[in-house]
């Protein structure tokens, strides 16, 4: 059973479960390989001089695996309902339960309107600072919360942010992801 159900596998997704995993919280991405990710070429990525956004995607993919996470690429999700002590995810292929659910999944809100979260007034979903949307431990990310604001770096963050939130609540302490040279195997 993962600690982290992850609903898509762009910037956003990826950077969740990169934090979350890296962590030791068991974690799955669940991605289409639908990402916009694969239409882009990143220029304006810190870190990054040039690369194909397919590119991005199999590198980033790659070091998320390397972090522990289960990477389920072509697993879509088909429901995503609250329990009493988390969520039931279901996907084609399975069901899961998490503590945690973090919705990924670029402009396409549908989700987030099946489960009922609060929206604003421009139509994108309602969320804390932390990304963490009105039902507990439900977050969304990227292009979702973002009006017409949609950018790999932003939508980075944002699954940053929400992984550090859930860090945050599972250690019972404000967390923060800072590793020194020495920490690096």
């Amino acid at each position: 059973m993962p600690d982290v159900a992850i609903v898509g596998g762009g910037a956003a997704g990826l950077s969740a479960a990169l934090f979350t995993a890296k962590n030791s919280l068991e974690t799955v991405v669940f991605d289409t390989d639908e990402t916009w990710m694969h239409k882009a070429h990143l220029f304006n990525y810190p870190g990054i001089r040039s690369i194909s956004g397919s590119e991005f995607m199999e590198l980033t993919r790659g070091q998320v695996r390397d972090r522990g996470a289960d990477v389920r690429v072509g697993e879509e999700v088909t429901d995503v309902e609250p329990t009493g002590d988390g969520f039931h995810v279901e996907t084609e292929d399975g069901e899961y339960d998490a503590d945690y659910v973090v919705l990924a999944t670029g402009a396409d809100r549908s989700m987030a309107e099946d489960l009922e979260v609060d929206f604003d007034d421009d139509g994108t979903v309602d969320v804390d600072l932390d990304t963490e949307t009105s039902i507990e431990n439900l977050y969304a990310t990227g292009a979702m919360v973002r009006d017409e604001e949609w950018q790999a770096v932003i939508a980075a963050g944002d699954g940053a942010s929400a992984a550090l939130d859930i860090l945050s609540k599972e250690k019972g302490e404000h967390f923060h992801d800072f590793d020194v040279p020495d920490d690096v195997a």
